[in-house]
């Protein structure tokens, strides 16, 4: 009898066991198994994310650098004969014509009298530096001024190797100052040297100053952005939103759900992106313009898991 007993409770324990197997089995078939579908889990998990409207418009590659600003041209006066300074006809920062007086140097020697050389201008211009002083003695090879010709400034930069394929006479360029805050000035690259100094390795390029006004002067020192390319109409996204793993470059989109509307979901898009530029990046393929991009909280996001948007960032401008 004992072991009838013992028979039956066994054949019990069976029967239960695989009453229970069947209902886990009938559980874990329920439903899509897609995480942001309407048959899925209850307790699937919802990431918190952030996003941007992808936009259609420009980007612009650029080289930064700085320099002194320098007069376009200038020229050192000389005088044609050996003596002293005996009178000086104009002042630093004086206005000249071409051929006017700048000084006067007397030759004369012990015994012998001369009358003064006068020395007048080659060019043009503005006085920017008057080295000679009244009774200096002088030769030929000494300046006694120079005078900057027009108004035109320059910008002298140097441009390292690496970026001389970028260099071209015609790039616009953006500058500014630390004397006028707040102000962009504009020019372009006058000038490209032919060689590079193998010291420094480093190319020298003159940038023209459009100087309205004259309130740029000679010695003042730059900041300046050579605009190196130009693309209009790209979709352009924070470079932020890609991820890059195994060879791919994607990001993610907030989504409405096929099957159910009121669920978001992130949507895996592979890209193929262009230029970087300060943050933001060029997306050559693989998004629209308006699409939602998620830029926060997608680093461990899968294509279909459910999202909530916590915030909407301005779109880029």
């Amino acid at each position: 009898m004992k072991k009838i007993r013992t028979n039956v409770f066994a054949i019990i324990i069976v029967i239960f066991g695989a009453l229970f197997f069947a209902g886990c089995g009938r559980g874990g078939q329920s439903g899509s198994g897609k995480p942001g579908g309407p048959d899925a889990p209850r307790d699937a998990p919802v990431f918190a994310v952030n996003t941007i409207a992808a936009v259609q418009g420009q980007i612009r590659d650029y080289l930064a650098l700085s320099g002194d600003i320098v007069a376009g041209s200038s020229v050192d006066v000389y005088s044609d004969v050996a003596g002293k300074v005996s009178r000086l006809r104009v002042a630093v920062g004086d206005r000249i014509t071409r051929n006017q007086a700048v000084a006067e140097v007397d030759p004369s020697r012990p015994g012998m009298d001369y009358v003064a050389s006068v020395v007048r201008a080659p060019i043009a211009g503005t006085v920017t530096s008057l080295p000679a002083q009244l009774g200096m003695t002088v030769s030929q090879a000494v300046p006694l001024a120079r005078i900057a010709g027009g108004s035109a400034l320059e910008i002298q930069l140097y441009v390292a190797e690496r970026f001389i394929s970028k260099m071209v006479r015609g790039l616009p360029c953006e500058i500014t100052l630390d004397a006028w805050p707040g102000e962009v000035f504009r020019g372009s690259v006058s000038e490209v040297a032919p060689v590079v100094d193998p010291g420094s390795r480093t190319m020298e390029v003159r940038v023209n100053v459009d100087n309205q006004g004259s309130r740029l002067k000679a010695g003042m020192f730059a900041k300046v952005r050579i605009i190196t390319e130009r693309k209009e109409n790209i979709v352009k996204i924070p470079s932020s939103a890609m991820i890059q793993r195994f060879g791919e470059d994607y990001v993610f989109t907030a989504e409405q759900d096929s099957e159910d509307p009121s669920v978001l979901v992130a949507r895996k898009k592979v890209i193929v992106p262009g230029i970087m530029v300060d943050g933001v990046l060029e997306v050559a393929q693989g998004l629209r313009p308006d699409e939602d991009v998620i830029i926060k909280g997608h680093t461990l996001l899968d294509d279909g898991a459910r999202i909530n948007v916590i915030e909407r960032a301005s779109p880029l401008e």
